[in-house]
């Protein structure tokens, strides 16, 4: 009987990539992943990730930008299915650092679209974001709304990356899904991000900068609802009558700012210290994603609250970071 080909991961030591690995393991499918282990955060926190997560996951050091490496890699797996996490993330460095947004979003992509492509692969998953949705959103969010106004230089790339999908799947009929992710949060998760840096500040009593005086409502979606998505989509590819689709994984319940904080205030059991500050370039005021496609295909249905998922992540970097008052 021949072996299942595994599937490949990029950004296989992400936040939302070493969950996916571990999924993966979890339910006996192969998959092969890699990172380039960058100094965007501290890249010790990727290995700690992985051990904790997926410790006997197959991940290789590569970079996407490395066609020679990539396609030595797809010479080796032949994979049928690809999960392409690897990006280079966060929207307010993109604005001081934008040529890192062009090699990994841009022609990182090119690269997996034209290996997807030169191989035969039967679906490319990759992820896109919320923030495609920029100036020309009105919530709740929905796929059929144009995201041709981004507000951001990392919103411009992944709106990209939708275009140059959609482009290979007319061209060559690869089946491509995209998958528009929304304020991921949970254990391990970036430190960049407002789940890891407000619990970080509050348990070790320095101050907060709370953007728009606290006027901002986002659709925080536990990393392990967008893990059943993504999982959901993967055994849903595209058809040859419809190639290429998106689709939004948010947990459809947008949460004020001054509320999140104070499930993190309550977790932590002390009151958060808040610098007032006004809007920062590049956000959204707010975000809400409608589900109801990603519903009807692969029922998709997230069911984390964020006063079940945040109180964990909150204990979790109490307990990694070490910090105290």
């Amino acid at each position: 009987m021949t072996e299942p080909r595994p599937v490949l991961v990029t950004g296989a030591a992400g936040f939302i990539g070493a969950y996916v690995m571990r999924a993966l393991a979890e339910r006996g499918i192969p998959a092969v992943g890699l990172d380039n282990y960058n100094d965007y955060y501290n890249p010790q926190l990727k290995r700690d990730r992985v051990a904790a997560l997926c410790p006997d996951a197959d991940i290789r050091s590569l970079d996407l930008t490395d066609k020679e490496g990539l396609t030595a890699l797809f010479d080796e797996v032949r994979p049928t299915r690809v999960i392409h996490l690897g990006a280079q993330a966060g929207v307010r460095y993109s604005l001081e650092n934008p040529r890192a947004y062009v090699d990994s979003n841009i022609v990182g992509f090119t690269h997996i679209l034209e290996l997807c492509h030169a191989h035969s692969v039967a679906h490319l998953l990759y992820a896109s974001s919320s923030s495609v949705y920029g100036d020309s959103a009105v919530t709740p969010f929905s796929e059929d709304q144009r995201i041709d106004k981004p507000r951001s230089f990392y919103a411009a790339t992944k709106a990209a990356n939708e275009l140059m999908a959609y482009t290979f799947s007319q061209l060559y009929g690869l089946k491509a899904t995209g998958l528009r992710f929304f304020t991921v949060y949970g254990p391990w998760g970036r430190p960049d991000m407002a789940p890891i840096l407000f619990s970080r500040a509050v348990i070790a009593g320095r101050a907060i900068d709370v953007y728009n005086h606290g006027q901002m409502r986002r659709d925080f979606t536990h990393v392990s609802d967008i893990v059943a998505g993504i999982l959901g989509a993967l055994h849903t590819p595209s058809t040859e009558a419809v190639p290429h689709q998106v689709f939004n994984l948010g947990n459809h319940t947008p949460v004020a700012l001054e509320h999140f904080i104070n499930v993190i205030e309550t977790a932590a059991g002390r009151p958060a210290v808040k610098n007032y500050k006004p809007m920062q370039p590049g956000d959204m005021l707010e975000t809400m994603a409608d589900t109801t496609r990603a519903h009807a295909a692969f029922g998709f249905d997230p069911i984390t609250p964020l006063e079940q998922g945040l109180p964990p992540v909150v204990a979790w970097c109490e307990m990694y970071y070490g910090e105290k008052a």
